[in-house]
């Protein structure tokens, strides 16, 4: 077949013939070699191959040919085309047409069904009284090597191509798929896949293995975990972790601390009592509210009353009381402080999964016991853990090739790669898992992913340090006494209206109430004669800048 410009070929095309292959032959490209199409650029090189798998129209224009006037009509259009008289040398008798040449109108698509390669002169009253040529303007969806999307192409595209559907009955048009793609794919594993496209966005594991996912690369997909995980985090270590549930650690509680008796309530299970030690002597309220000394054991019971008069029913046990003994009822103002610590009166060791029928999330607690699959298990060395959420996201096991009985386990959608699967016949393995039981996240990723869970179960992200004020930088240069920059400790009632004015320094933006606090005291005179040896001198320009402050701002 010899090349057709793209337009002449889809309106010429039978749909019923699809899907149908073409090789582009040449044109005229945009931008160079590329072409923006559906919002991608796309690029359509002499040789590339396009599988047409549908064809819609779009719109028709509609060209005057005398006045040159163009009209767009949808696809819908509803007026009736009759093909237009040839012209004759000579007039037909009575003035009329060829015989047959009105009798019957076309609708659109009927007028398109007939097209042959070049638009025929039409007659449309509905439109205008002249003739007409139509011009149609098609969406060709097709397939292209290595694209994962299908393209949207108008057939307008300025290129030429040639029908190679018969010679090119063996080509495979290889589609990139995403590993989130795959998550309802279960039936293509286990597969081999090289990655066309490495993760992108912030970094999601500290893990060795993340950074190997480059271009080019060889996995091995084994399957889906169905593990669940834990989210986790080490107080005071600024480190965070993802827990598998097949991790074989052993846990202990830790005892959880309570500031006040408003996190005791914070802290209640219903129908769960909660038993804590009061580890810091507390001053009472009168009658109402007595005090709490070093080693009371408190049993909190629940909330009693409603509004400004809700308190904390609780029973204090002094020393080792009786366990039957109910003890001294105690009504706590929500509002009143304190240092508690839960009592825990069981050492025994829990799996993950045990713990965590047994202890609401959060929780800190400690590793006791290692996950001996691990070669070095990083929470045995930690002094507290906390657990703060379980998440129930879909994983998948992969390998290296080189490394197939070393695998990983890949989130998906937190960790999402652009892979191409190859056809090998892929020998199933049984990978070892144990590497993934314990994933360090990243900081970034870990705030990111509290902003997703309901409830932001841990505070947010520490703040940087904040800059040093002007008025400390600017007294710094000027002058080596910190004297000027702390606050008078005395009273007001001490400074008297004929205070001696501050000492020079450069001016500041500050408030009335900063510059008073830069004031000497007028007591401080006789003790100035240390104090003063610190300062430079003062040259005169600066002096005048202080009286001009000093007028702007009266104080």
């Amino acid at each position: 077949m010899e090349p057709l410009t793209f337009q002449d070929y889809i309106c010429s095309l039978d749909p019923t013939t699809l899907p149908r292959i073409l090789r582009i032959c040449s044109g005229v490209y945009f931008q160079g070699s590329v072409y923006e199409i559906s919002g991608n650029e796309c690029c359509l090189s002499t040789g590339d191959l396009l599988k047409v798998m549908a064809v819609v129209l779009q719109k028709v224009v509609c060209e005057d040919t005398e006045t040159g006037h163009t009209t767009e009509l949808p696809p819908t259009f509803k007026g009736l085309f009759q093909p237009a008289p040839a012209p004759r040398p000579y007039p037909t008798p009575e003035g009329r047409s060829p015989k047959g040449s009105r009798q019957q109108g076309l609708t659109l698509q009927e007028v398109l069904r007939r097209w042959d390669r070049q638009p025929q002169p039409l007659l449309c009253p509905a439109i205008a009284p002249h003739v007409l040529l139509l011009h149609p303007v098609y969406e060709v969806q097709a397939a292209m090597h290595l694209r994962r999307d299908v393209v949207k192409i108008p057939s307008t595209l300025e290129v030429d191509v040639e029908d190679v559907t018969e010679e090119a009955q063996h080509v495979h048009f290889a589609r990139p798929l995403l590993l989130s793609e795959l998550l309802g794919m279960e039936e293509m594993l286990p597969a081999q896949a090289e990655i066309l496209e490495g993760p992108t966005g912030p970094a999601v594991f500290e893990s060795a293995w993340v950074p190997r996912l480059q271009r080019g690369q060889l996995l091995q997909l084994h399957g889906f975990s169905h593990a669940w995980r834990i989210l986790a985090s080490a107080p005071g270590s600024g480190r965070h972790f993802l827990l598998s549930s097949t991790y074989q650690g052993r846990f202990r509680q830790r005892p959880r601390q309570f500031t006040g008796v408003q996190e005791l309530v914070g802290s209640l299970q219903p129908g769960r009592p909660l038993c804590v030690v009061v580890t810091q002597d507390c001053v009472g309220r009168g009658d109402d509210v007595p005090p709490l000394g070093v080693g009371d054991r408190l049993e909190a019971q629940g909330l009693q009353g409603n509004g400004p008069g809700t308190r904390l029913l609780c029973y204090r046990r002094g020393g080792e009381e009786d366990e039957e003994d109910e003890g001294e009822e105690l009504l706590l103002p929500l509002d009143l402080g304190g240092s508690f610590v839960e009592e825990t009166r069981v050492n025994k060791k829990y799996k993950l999964a045990e713990l965590l029928e047994r202890q609401p999330l959060p929780c800190e607690v400690r590793v006791v016991a290692p996950d001996p699959g691990l070669e070095r298990d990083v929470l045995g060395a930690l002094p507290a853990l906390r657990l703060e959420a379980r998440l129930d996201q879909p994983f998948l096991v992969g390998s290296f090739c080189e490394e197939p009985e070393k695998s990983f386990e890949i989130p998906p959608r937190w960790l999402d790669l652009s892979v191409l699967l190859r056809e090998e016949p892929v020998h199933p393995t049984a990978p070892c898992t144990h590497h993934s039981r314990v994933e360090e996240l990243t900081e970034a990723f870990y705030y990111r992913l509290l902003a997703q869970l309901p409830g932001n179960v841990a505070p947010p992200p520490p703040r940087p340090p904040k800059p040093a004020q002007a008025g400390s930088s600017s007294g710094g240069r000027h002058s080596s006494s910190p004297s000027l920059l702390a606050p008078v400790t005395q009273p007001a009632s001490t400074c008297s209206a004929s205070s001696l004015p501050p000492r020079p320094a450069l001016p500041q933006p500050s408030t009335p109430k900063q510059y008073g606090r830069q004031r000497a005291p007028s007591n401080a005179g006789p003790k100035r004669d240390s104090d003063e040896q610190d300062y430079e001198t003062v040259d005169y320009s600066l002096r005048k800048t202080v009286v001009k402050m000093q007028t702007i701002f009266p104080f």
